[in-house]
């Protein structure tokens, strides 16, 4: 092999942009490579970049958190624009007992009641109670960290190819890193899809300065808060692979979550609809597999903000056999 690696990184999702950008850092030679012909062509574009670990403990493995528990940090490095103001956690009246069970599944959180929720979103006063307040957590506007991610292995040196017409032959290169998700289904058997479903809605009468998470006992929905009064609203764990359009029921789940959260939302323009599939493995967790020379990032599930930075630590690890570490 070369003294320095000669990488083709496949796939320009989180998985890819931050496998690109890590191994760059280390000194390698990288090409990344996106067939549809764009940064974050696929589900990544449609995620919601919350940078939730303790959130995310409610219903995912004591490793996610463990792994990503460092990721608002990598984040904050890497990309503008990190939003460092925590995450609430609230349910409407009739479901307020879910906040309860939430709080007992997860840590690192404060209940709060309606002063608080005030303080922290005017906006919010007097219409909840009760919420938890995770005040270590984060979030960034995936499509702008993706395209910032771009730009660093640019700086780096690193050669990015957009064009399917100009596909990199795999001979040229030490290592293949795949992160195509889906796409490799044959060689990965085990990935299956995981629908997700969002909204884009522009509220110019509506002010939130942190992700809101909605509780309901079938769906719970998320809010988070972009630049020039943009929404993204979301909910994930749909277990379908069906890839169609958003049904009537969804998007009234959607528009119902965000209408119980302010009433001002009732006015909001509809920016943008978007449905996809998430690769993901029977555990849920992400996963670095090496064949030969070729190492695949793949099962991202909803933890692709999360725990792509860990993940590519490990393949860059692997790459310069050093010890694997993913913590």
């Amino acid at each position: 092999m070369h003294s320095t690696p000669r990488i083709l990184v496949k796939g320009a999702g989180v998985a890819g942009m931050t496998a690109s950008v890590t191994l760059a850092e280390r000194g390698a030679q990288v090409t990344l490579y996106e067939s549809g012909g764009r940064i974050g062509a696929g589900a990544s574009w449609m995620a919601g970049g919350m940078l939730a670990p303790w959130c995310e403990a409610e219903s995912a493995p004591p490793e996610v958190t463990a792994q990503s528990v460092d990721s608002v940090d990598w984040w904050a490095a890497h990309v503008p624009d990190v939003v460092r103001a925590g995450s609430l956690v609230l349910a409407p009246p009739r479901d307020v007992g879910e906040i309860a069970r939430f709080g007992r599944r997860t840590s690192h959180f404060q209940t709060i009641g309606t002063e608080e929720i005030a303080s922290l979103e005017p906006d919010l006063a007097g219409r909840f109670h009760k919420a938890l307040f995770f005040a270590d957590e984060g979030h960034v506007d995936p499509r702008k960290a993706l395209l910032a991610l771009g730009r660093t292995l640019e700086a780096l040196g690193g050669t990015v190819v957009m064009d399917s017409a100009q596909t990199p032959d795999e001979a040229a290169f030490d290592w293949i890193v795949d992160c195509t998700g889906l796409t490799v289904r044959k060689t990965l058997s085990s990935l299956r899809g995981v629908r997700g479903e969002m909204l884009l809605l522009r509220c110019p009468d509506v002010v939130l300065h942190r992700p809101v998470r909605m509780l309901h006992p079938r769906i719970p929905i998320y809010i988070v808060p972009r630049a020039d009064h943009v929404f993204m609203v979301g909910a994930t764990m749909i277990e379908s692979e069906n890839a169609g359009g958003m049904t009537v029921r969804s998007m009234t789940e959607l528009l119902n979550a965000v209408w119980t959260l302010h009433p001002g939302f009732a006015e909001a323009e509809i920016l943008e609809m978007g449905t996809g599939l998430r690769p993901s493995y029977p555990d849920n967790m992400p996963a670095v597999v090496r064949d030969g020379r070729h190492i695949y990032i793949n099962g991202m599930y909803r933890h692709g903000f999360l725990l792509s930075p860990a993940r590519a630590r490990e393949a860059a690890d692997m790459i310069f056999e050093a010890p694997v570490t993913t913590g």
